[in-house]
């Protein structure tokens, strides 16, 4: 696969036939969505399953070009204003009108200290109603991308919120309210059904204001986290899809009458974390100082680790490796950054004894189990390589759902982590603003920046490549701001991976580069 030549827009689309009749669709995961309330948690699975329920005002089409959502049209009224002229009789599930109240109010909710999203709002300032149809964000100074930041920006029922005390979301695992175990949109498929960890059922929901591209009226989203069984439910047809596909069971699928792959590649990177800010590690057995504030120590780890090798004999070659941190098809992608270090495994260890550990140390790898290809082997494999230098890894790897818990925001209780990010802008800006930027609680600013990596002079740039409106200037801020995070050791970018889905013969799907899964693109023939 050339992955080289990967275009702004990937998607592998199967030829949609003249729509059927209505049907039912069963699909599996091996992993739960975590909750319904679309601001408590920012993944992909999560983010594409309740995009079915709500909805934004730009969407993405098939291609990853920008549509009209809930605003009809949109465009810069001056330097820091964008204006949205709102979709008209537009009903929420429950009949009742959606409005610019509405917007204003999902505005406010999804920049609360709670929420996992306030990155996709960080630059604006204002949101202000003009009329019942028209709302203006203010933005913090010059912001080109705001019409793309605002597509994971799903809007809620103010009414609604207000009526079951769910005004503000909460923190999941925190806390409880009725958002996190019900939803109510204005999207093409409404809930009637939830078991956490088991099933969660969907049925289309009559007062859309859109037409279907395919012809689902029901469909059922069930968790199977066990890989084989997982397969064995495609393959006697007790499910049409499964979203996750192990690589050890490809060439099965691949053989098998009656099924068939589906497979590109990915916008997101997967990559290790590190613990750059606590003074102690919390999962070590250095006491009284925290290694990995020395680069050093940071780049001995990054020379050990054998990215091609993982991506050959774990992976099966399910993967590009990367030394960046966005990869082909994201905005600000410069192939000629993209060069691992090769690995070096005498440097690394002279590394550690000039940072004062000669003899190594022990320290904990948090992983998931049934969030992306081969996670948990991929994490096996890191502490094997490192074992090479005196580096003991131990292993922890559990569910998303505690997983996600435990080492994203606000807890981050991790010293060393298995992660991965696709940027929602499909822009560079994205990256450095979430993952690689001083955390900043008022903003959300580095929200998921789990490690705590921060560099005053990555701040300054990230936020020049977001009011920079010139091509070529912006670029060469971006590519300044990556070889500063390189240098750094910031993170240890790992790979993007190959998306791979399995369906039966009689479904037709749409498959975009960003992995996200829509059922209004389903149809059951």
């Amino acid at each position: 696969m050339n992955w080289r030549g990967v275009g702004f827009a990937l998607v592998v689309a199967v030829a949609v036939a003249p729509i059927a009749q209505a049907a039912s669709f069963k699909w599996a995961n091996d992993g739960d969505v975590r909750a319904m309330d679309p601001y408590t948690f920012n993944e992909t699975v999560q983010n594409s399953f309740l995009a079915n329920i709500y909805e934004p005002l730009v969407r993405r089409n098939k291609q990853l070009g920008l549509e009209p959502g809930l605003a009809v049209k949109w465009e810069a009224t001056g330097p820091d204003t964008w204006r949205f002229h709102l979709r008209p009789n537009v009903k929420w599930q429950d009949g009742t009108p959606f409005t610019a109240d509405d917007v204003i109010f999902s505005y406010q909710r999804i920049k609360g200290k709670n929420s996992a999203l306030r990155s996709q709002v960080a630059t604006i300032k204002d949101a202000r109603k003009i009329d019942d149809m028209t709302v203006d964000f203010v933005t913090n100074g010059t912001d080109p991308i705001l019409p793309s930041e605002l597509t994971e920006m799903d809007i809620m029922s103010k009414a609604w919120c207000e009526k079951h005390d769910a005004v503000e979301n909460v923190v999941f695992g925190k806390g409880e309210n009725y958002a996190l175990r019900h939803a109510m949109g204005t999207g093409p498929y409404k809930l009637v059904d939830r078991e956490p960890d088991r099933k969660t059922v969907v049925e289309r929901n009559p007062l859309w204001w859109g037409k279907l591209d395919g012809n689902v009226d029901r469909a059922e989203f069930d968790v199977i986290a066990n890989a084989a069984t997982r397969v064995s439910a495609l393959l006697s047809g007790a499910v049409d899809m499964i979203y996750s596909v192990p690589p050890q069971d490809m060439a099965r699928i691949a053989k098998t009458s009656g099924v068939r792959l589906i497979q590109g590649p990915e916008l997101r990177t997967i990559y290790l974390a590190m613990d750059q800010n606590r003074p102690q590690l919390l999962f070590s057995n250095v006491k009284g100082k925290n290694p990995l504030k020395d680069v050093r120590v940071r780049r001995a780890f990054a020379l050990a680790i054998d990215e091609n090798a993982i991506v050959k004999h774990v992976m099966n070659g399910m993967g590009h490796p990367t030394w960046l941190m966005y990869g082909p098809g994201v905005n600000g992608y410069d192939p000629a950054l993209d060069h691992r270090p090769a690995v070096d495994l005498n440097k690394a260890k002279a590394l550690l004894a000039a940072a004062g550990y000669p003899d190594g140390f022990q320290i904990q790898l948090d992983c998931p189990n049934d969030r992306y290809v081969m996670d948990e082997q991929i994490c096996t494999a890191v502490a094997a390589m490192l074992a090479r230098i005196n580096i003991k890894v131990d292993v922890y790897a559990r569910t998303k759902v505690k997983f996600f818990a435990d080492v994203g925001y606000p807890n981050y209780k991790l010293s060393f982590s298995l992660q991965g990010w696709t940027p929602a802008t499909y822009d560079a800006h994205n990256v450095f603003y979430t993952l690689l930027s001083t955390r900043d609680p008022k903003t959300g600013r580095g929200q998921t920046n789990n490690g705590g990596y921060s560099n005053p002079a990555v701040d300054k740039l990230t936020d020049e490549m977001a009011h920079e409106l010139d091509p070529e200037k912006r670029r060469q801020i971006i590519d300044q701001a990556a070889r500063i995070v390189q240098n750094d050791v910031a993170t240890i970018p790992l790979h993007q991976q190959v998306i791979v889905w399995a369906v039966r013969d009689n479904i037709q799907v749409v498959q975009p580069a960003d992995n996200a899964f829509y059922l209004r693109w389903v149809t059951v023939k």
